[in-house]
């Protein structure tokens, strides 16, 4: 690196690295990050320096598990709003998941569909999952070779009728093809007939929704996964784990050497069904908020790697699709822009550092997609995507001042620690302050 390749210096008291954190300034050149230098090294001859004091530098959030809906359901989100809400929370990657938009991303030429739509919109870094349907076995290896980062399948249904869900003969079908190609398989793992058997409910109380999806529903469909997993030797991931139930068996095939991954969301571990008022669907998702001895067990497999990472599954709906009816309301919750927040306000008071919260939102979600030689830390030859965040300053959360197409949230009114100063995307600021750039983000694809 000579000086005249260095155009920036980001310098803070208080640098994450994957060392530790410690004083420093971060040489940027090209968009990456050139050199990890002392806090006081001299700021190379024609670069610029940007020093933000005892506020901390951090890496850019991965954010593996978004609905976006665009296009189709654009009413919904969007990528404009979702990329500009995600960068406003210091997320500087996303991968969006294949349903909800219409078409959904199940085919090669609805994945370019969904790329045309993205690439003028995205305010960040934005990658794509495919998804496996019962009849698009032959599409998986088409849609891996054009760069999905892997493949969603739902066990129960998944709420849109043009996403059906996987039977155990069809789950075995994708697993295997997705195996015979070293992909990845990603699982909304709720249990068909333990939905069925459970009470069907409806009105405005919280625990007669509670009460329609219970834990055994997950517990029996990751039991399943696990055991078809093992038989066909292939990397699988759970997503949005909400029963702590599910954790030792989860850690028992861990042990034994089952490829399984396993994420968790910002309500699980912030929200509990306890405090959900009567007809309050900003709450309601599935599977759902548990109650709090639940979470303090989600926590507990955080802390012990159980669950490897946390990513916001932002669901987001128009506003008259959360109607006071738990059973008829869409079920989503939208955190994009509030996720890092929400996670650090509860890890501070678990003991838990801002380095643990880095490691479960930025470093290992960029493990998970194959992106952790270019996203995930602030270190040598990664992109240079950051987060400027104030930890000990806090907001209280008012719908109004979101970016989210519809300003739905179950946060409102709630004080959260931790402010996002500004956001930068290799190398550029995106936002400060709330000021936004013209959108500068590219449509990544998995490293072949």
């Amino acid at each position: 690196m000579s000086d005249g390749e260095v155009e920036l210096v980001l310098r803070s008291t208080r640098v994450i690295t994957p060392d530790g954190t410690r004083p420093a300034s971060v040489a940027v050149a090209a968009g990456k990050i050139a050199a990890v230098l002392a806090h006081d090294a001299e700021v190379p001859e024609g670069a610029r320096l940007e020093d933000f004091g005892d506020d901390v530098l951090l890496p850019g959030i991965v954010d593996t598990h978004v609905h976006v809906n665009d296009p189709g359901r654009t009413e919904w989100e969007g990528f404009w709003t979702a990329t500009r809400a995600a960068a406003a929370g210091g997320i500087t990657t996303l991968v969006d998941m294949p349903l909800n938009s219409l078409p959904p991303t199940t085919t090669v030429d609805n994945l370019r569909t969904k790329q045309e739509v993205a690439a003028a919109k995205a305010h960040i870094d934005v990658g794509f999952w495919g998804g496996a349907l019962p009849d698009n076995v032959k599409d998986l290896r088409p849609l891996h070779d054009a760069g999905v980062f892997g493949f969603k399948c739902f066990l129960s249904p998944s709420g849109v009728d043009e996403f059906p869900h996987l039977n155990g003969d069809r789950l075995t079908a994708s697993m295997a093809e997705i195996a015979g190609f070293g992909g990845l398989l990603i699982v909304h793992a709720e249990d068909p007939h333990e939905l069925d058997v459970a009470p069907h409910t409806s009105g405005p109380k919280y625990d007669d929704y509670l009460a329609t999806r219970p834990r055994v529903s997950e517990d029996v469909a990751i039991k399943g996964l696990i055991d078809t997993a093992r038989r066909i030797g292939a990397r699988v991931h759970i997503l949005h784990l909400s029963s702590s139930d599910a954790l030792p068996l989860i850690a028992a095939a861990k042990a034994e050497g089952v490829k399984l991954t396993v994420e968790t969301c910002p309500h699980y571990l912030t929200l509990t069904a306890e405090e959900v008022p009567d007809g309050a669907s900003e709450f309601k998702c599935c599977p759902p908020i548990r109650e709090a001895a639940n979470q303090d067990l989600l926590w507990q497999a955080l802390a012990d790697g159980t669950i490897d990472c946390v990513v916001t599954d932002h669901s987001p709906s128009t506003a008259d699709l959360k109607t006071d009816d738990f059973a008829t309301a869409w079920g989503g919750i939208s955190g994009l822009q509030l996720s890092l927040s929400a996670v650090w306000t509860a890890a501070r008071t678990r003991g838990h550092s801002l380095e643990d919260v880095v490691r479960w939102m930025s470093t290992r979600t960029s493990e998970l997609v194959g992106l952790d030689d270019r996203k995930g830390a602030i270190a040598v030859g990664r992109d240079a995507d950051f987060a400027v965040l104030a930890p000990e300053e806090t907001f209280t959360v008012d719908p109004a001042a979101l970016q989210h197409r519809n300003r739905v949230t179950a946060y409102a009114g709630k004080t959260l620690h931790g402010v996002v100063k500004s956001t930068w995307l290799r190398g550029e600021r995106i936002v400060a302050d709330g000021e936004f750039t013209a959108p500068r983000g590219t449509l990544l694809e998995r490293n072949h």
